[in-house]
């Protein structure tokens, strides 16, 4: 377990340095509807409250917000590793109350 341990670690202390160098983020949306589109080309579109909301953008929001929008997500992946990670140590090296099955890796939400 303690090699396993030490990869964990390892494995967690990198995902602790990408969020650290991580850009500027946004949920949502960016889209380039095209110029026939019959409206603005460039839209930004969230939920705020269950509604929809869109924003029209200039081109460079447009390409900073896609920039945006996927750091977001690439974050939201490394923040789900980090919890499974978490989860792993928590549950293999702390003591545990009896029980009559073993916790499966899917219980954990390891797989």
């Amino acid at each position: 377990m303690s090699s396993d341990l030490s990869a964990i670690k390892t494995e967690y202390t990198q995902l602790r340095a990408r969020l650290a160098r991580a850009g500027w983020i946004s949920q949502g949306y960016a889209q380039d509807r095209g110029p026939g589109a019959g409206g603005p080309c460039y839209q930004w579109t969230r939920k705020v409250k269950g509604r929809t909301v869109s924003v029209a953008l200039s081109k460079e929001q447009y390409e900073a917000l896609q920039q945006a929008i996927e750091n977001w997500r690439e974050l939201q992946e490394i923040l789900r590793r980090m919890q499974a990670l978490s989860r792993q140590v928590i549950f293999e090296t702390l003591p545990n109350p009896p029980r009559r099955k073993r916790l499966g890796k899917k219980v954990l939400g390891l797989i």
